[in-house]
């Protein structure tokens, strides 16, 4: 009795054995390309248009109160280069992106402003602004 067992194991294993590889060779794709509609991707979002003040003071950009505290700041960092002593200024960097109208200049490095805004505060910095804003890429 135990011999039948043991050959319906063994007969049992052989089928397995003989119909896994064809079963496993096999490439089902359940993709049907014709008949399915493809899914179409969301469009991307569209890109928030801000509005480009100019001129304008970008982050960063030095605003000084008087002509003289602009040559002073000049001075400054060019003294904590070499390991000088600084002076005293009257002077801020700008924190964010701050639209301007341009009063007077004096050279390309030399440009007295007056920031947009109910303070209408007016200052000197050392940006070089154009007359046109940049191109943007």
């Amino acid at each position: 009795m135990q011999r039948f067992h043991i050959r319906q194991f063994v007969l049992f294993a052989l089928v397995v054995l003989s119909v896994l590889p064809s079963a496993m060779a096999q490439n089902v794709i359940l993709d049907a390309p014709g008949i399915l509609p493809k899914k179409k991707l969301p469009p991307p979002p569209a890109p928030r248009a801000q509005p480009a003040v100019w001129p304008r003071l970008d982050p960063g950009a030095v605003l000084c109160r008087t002509a003289d505290d602009l040559d002073r700041h000049a001075a400054n960092m060019i003294a904590r280069v070499g390991g000088g002593v600084t002076q005293s200024t009257d002077c801020r960097i700008i924190g964010q992106p701050t639209g301007i109208q341009i009063v007077s200049r004096q050279g390309p490095g030399r440009t007295l402003v007056k920031l947009s805004g109910p303070a209408e505060e007016t200052g000197w910095t050392d940006v070089w602004l154009p007359d046109k804003a940049p191109v943007a890429r």
